[in-house]
């Protein structure tokens, strides 16, 4: 019982805590582009700290999980609403 008990507590408390992301409107290809390159400016991949505010889900555009993006996956993540516009 007190087994059960700490089990369904702990449940709720990280239920609680975890949030799915959820996608946001497709980009356009101009607003995606002007976006990347604000973002960066010189084409180079970009990091999880530079990408936050854009970003809805890193690790949903960082497809080939590398810890980076590219102008690819920043432009399919663009398509599939994982980046948010300013």
């Amino acid at each position: 019982m007190r087994m059960t008990t700490m089990t369904c507590a702990a449940v709720l408390l990280v239920g609680g805590v975890a949030q799915a992301a959820e996608k946001g409107a497709p980009l356009e290809g101009a607003k995606c582009q002007a976006l990347w390159t604000l973002v960066s400016p010189n084409g180079a991949t970009i990091t999880k700290a530079k990408a936050v505010p854009y970003v809805i889900d890193f690790t949903m555009v960082d497809t080939d999980s590398d810890g980076t993006i590219d102008a690819n996956e920043f432009k399919a993540g663009c398509k599939q609403g994982w980046i948010k516009g300013q």
